[in-house]
């Protein structure tokens, strides 16, 4: 007996087709720290591309940050990226946070990723902003954070191994992640502007996916005349163009036309 027939004439099963979904253009991966409250808004605005999306997962992390408490963060991971969407096959995995990815090591993030998801192309927001830096051919760049100050040792010593030079940092120096999200534009937009008018520094880069820039960095930019690299644009450029996508959005500052 035809099944179908069973369920009456008023009862339909329609034929269809599939495509690409909303990534026909690329499909990426974001492990986001549980008290970022930033991150997502500014992907958001900067993914806006056709065929471009972008899927997250959170990790558990720590309200105070500190060395100890960002390198407990590594075994989270693998467990983290295995939630996102596991039946697409993903372009690239970024790993949401700064300071972490630093503390861990970046080899030993992206060998967590691909525990789970195995020979997938990988970012950190500090991969993405030293390869956005030699893309835009900074020497020397200040570096503002919010972090305390055994954090931003580790962060100069790592930036410096890399090949660019830190004359100076300028530092909020609060260690609670959900306030971090809280520091305003004028602030942020104060301390670029000091920090990067020096004449020892030829760009700036604020470090830390808590810190929002998205909305900020061309205008500051053009104010200074120097290129502002931040943690969220900086891995959103760097998943674009690891996934292939090379569209220019000048909005989001100098990087993103290179």
């Amino acid at each position: 007996m035809n099944h179908t027939a069973t369920l009456g004439e008023n009862y339909t099963i329609l034929p269809f087709a599939m495509d690409e979904g909303v990534m026909a253009r690329a499909a990426i991966g974001l492990v986001v720290l549980e008290t970022d409250q930033t991150i997502e808004h500014e992907w958001r605005q900067i993914m806006q591309l056709p065929g471009v999306a972008y899927f997250e997962a959170r990790l558990p992390s720590p309200a105070d940050i500190g060395l100890a408490s960002l390198a407990r963060m590594e075994a989270h991971i693998t467990p983290a990226t295995r939630l996102i969407v596991p039946d697409v096959e993903l372009d690239v995995v970024a790993f949401g946070c700064t300071s972490g990815s630093i503390v861990i090591g970046e080899d030993k993030v992206f060998a967590q990723i691909r525990h789970a998801r195995p020979g997938v192309a990988c970012t950190t927001p500090i991969t993405a902003a030293m390869a956005g830096l030699h893309a835009l051919d900074v020497r020397r760049t200040a570096l503002i954070t919010p972090y305390v100050h055994s954090v931003n040792e580790v962060f100069k010593q790592h930036i410096e191994a890399g090949g660019i030079e830190v004359p100076r940092i300028a530092t909020f120096n609060h260690a609670n992640d959900s306030e971090v999200a809280r520091i305003d534009r004028a602030s942020l937009r104060a301390a670029i502007l000091a920090a990067g008018a020096q004449a020892d520094v030829d760009a700036v880069f604020v470090a830390c996916t808590s810190l929002r820039m998205a909305d900020l960095t061309r205008e500051v930019e053009e104010e200074l005349g120097k290129p502002v690299v931040s943690s969220n644009c900086a891995m959103a450029w760097h998943a674009l163009r690891l996934a292939g996508v090379r569209d220019s959005l000048p909005r989001f500052g100098r990087l993103f036309e290179v």
